[in-house]
C-alpha cells in the first residue's frame, strides 16, 4: 500500500472537513503549532499542506490573524445567474419557497449521466419557487452526497439549495447551459401556463476541481424572465 504523505494527510483532512459542512466559511483553522502537535509534524509540513488549500481557493491567510475558511467564489462568469431567492428578492417581491419532493437514493443511470460519477448516494430535489405567490421557476436539483455529505441533513424546506450551497459549499468551475422548451403537462401544471407554453431552461453544474459537486435546471416561464449578460473587457 502506497503510504500517504503527511502534508497531503493534513490537506485532505482538512478540505473533508470544509466539504463536509464541519468548517463553514469564516472559521478559523487551529493554530500551526496545534497542527504540528496533532500529527506529530514539522512547521514546514503544516505550511506545505495549507499552502495548498490556499492554492486551492478553499483557505485564505489573514496576516497576524491566521489562516480561515474561504468564503465561496463569487461567480465570474459574463452571463451571470444568481440565486433564484436573490432574483426574487432583487425584483423587490416576496420570495417563498415550497419543496415538492426530497429523495435520496443511490445514483440511477441519469444521475450518474449528470454528475459525471461512477455512482454513490445522491439527493434529488424538486423546488418550486414563488415571487408574491405565482410561480416564478421550478426546479430540478441533484447533489452527490459523497462530495457534499452535509447535504443531507440540510432543510431545502427552509432554505432554496442554490442558496444553501453558496453559503456552504466552495467550488472551483462552473457550466451554464441555456435553452428554450415549450412547456409539457407537468411544468405547464407546476408553472400555472398553458401545456406547450415557451419556457427558458437554465442548467448549471458546479464542481471542486475533479468532483461535480450538483447539477440543478431552472424553468421560467418564458414570458415572465430575461437572462442579462455583462461582457467584461
Amino acid at each position: 500500500m502506497t503510504r500517504v504523505a503527511i502534508h497531503d494527510r493534513i490537506r485532505r483532512e482538512i478540505e473533508d472537513r470544509i466539504m463536509s459542512g464541519a468548517w463553514e466559511a469564516g472559521h478559523r483553522l487551529p493554530p500551526e503549532h496545534a497542527l504540528m502537535a496533532e500529527y506529530g509534524c514539522s512547521r514546514m509540513t503544516v505550511h506545505k499542506a495549507i499552502d495548498g488549500l490556499v492554492d486551492r481557493g478553499l483557505i485564505e491567510r489573514r496576516k497576524r490573524a491566521g489562516s480561515f475558511v474561504a468564503a465561496p467564489k463569487v461567480h465570474r462568469a459574463a452571463l451571470e445567474i444568481p440565486d433564484v431567492a436573490s432574483e426574487v428578492a432583487a425584483q423587490g417581491k416576496e420570495y417563498r419557497l415550497g419543496l415538492i419532493s426530497r429523495i435520496e437514493r443511490e445514483a440511477d443511470q441519469r444521475d450518474r449521466e449528470l454528475l459525471e460519477i461512477a455512482g454513490g448516494p445522491v439527493l434529488a430535489l424538486h423546488c418550486l419557487h414563488r415571487a408574491d405567490g405565482k410561480p416564478f421557476a421550478l426546479e430540478e436539483r441533484l447533489i452527490s452526497l459523497a462530495a457534499v455529505p452535509a447535504a443531507r441533513y440540510a432543510d431545502f424546506a427552509q432554505q432554496s439549495p442554490g442558496a444553501w450551497l453558496l453559503a456552504h459549499v466552495p467550488w472551483t468551475d462552473a457550466r451554464h447551459r441555456i435553452s428554450a422548451i415549450a412547456a409539457t403537462r407537468t411544468i405547464a401544471d407546476r408553472l400555472a401556463v398553458p401545456q406547450g407554453s415557451p419556457c427558458l431552461s437554465v442548467e448549471r453544474w458546479t464542481w471542486r476541481n475533479d468532483a461535480r459537486i450538483t447539477y440543478a435546471r431552472q424553468v421560467y416561464p418564458g414570458d415572465r424572465h430575461a437572462l442579462v449578460a455583462s461582457f467584461l473587457a
